[in-house]
């Protein structure tokens, strides 16, 4: 079945060298963490030669809502690091972004010249898709996500040969939906398995982003996509 996603782009070049691929959270759009971005930011997060995607994901029935209908990745039995994932809804999204990533390298765009990433369930989308199926990407950065403690992406990366992205996480000590605690212990689980990883800490930061985390991400993705034309 094939699903078509609505998507917003920031780009400053009609021929961008490197892509970033940013997914936002539960209930939002690409439109929305665009526009909240900016808010933050005072200005887009934008890049002289990276093309930035934002997607919005499907609405379907959400069981942390109660079966409501809401625009998100996946569906989980709840919100917890302790329970089993949603693996059906997990895999079945990460076929409809690959789409994402092979039009990028079909754009002519090298596939080690995209990151991928997001903002809560956005970010847990993000490690999906890049340390199970597209390996070779430049990174992926996490903010205010974790990983279910059993993880399938545990086990990929356990079973996998070749090298791993390098992940740029944040979280904020005072995150009230996603504890500061999960995806600190995301991190460190994927720290052990060999993935080079950055794990920021914001004191008095809730389920949110903020400027500093912002302006901080910005760098890292231009130190792993740097401008090959200067």
């Amino acid at each position: 079945m094939a699903v078509h996603l609505q998507r917003t782009i920031v780009a400053q070049t009609k021929k961008p060298t490197a892509s970033v691929i940013f997914l936002h959270g539960s209930g939002d759009t690409g439109q929305g963490i665009r526009a909240w971005i900016k808010d933050v930011l005072n200005q887009d997060l934008i890049f002289q030669h990276i093309r930035v995607i934002y997607p919005t994901a499907p609405l379907r029935s959400y069981t942390p809502m109660k079966q409501s209908m809401s625009n998100v990745w996946f569906d989980r039995y709840k919100i917890s690091i302790n329970c089993p994932e949603h693996l059906e809804s997990i895999d079945s999204m990460c076929h409809v972004l690959g789409s994402f990533v092979d039009e990028e390298v079909n754009a002519g765009v090298a596939k080690d010249r995209i990151i991928l990433g997001g903002f809560s369930m956005g970010g847990t989308m993000a490690m999906h898709l890049a340390y199970r199926f597209h390996q070779q990407v430049a990174g992926t950065f996490a903010l205010s996500s974790f990983l279910n403690k059993d993880s399938i992406v545990y086990q990929a990366i356990q079973n996998s040969k070749t090298s791993m992205p390098e992940l740029f996480q944040c979280h904020g000590k005072n995150d009230q939906l996603v504890l500061y605690e999960w995806g600190k212990e995301s991190c460190l689980h994927l720290q052990s398995l060999g993935v080079k990883a950055t794990f920021k800490t914001f004191p008095n930061l809730y389920h949110e982003l903020c400027k500093s985390e912002l302006e901080q991400l910005k760098s890292w993705i231009l130190h792993k996509l740097p401008n090959v034309e200067q």
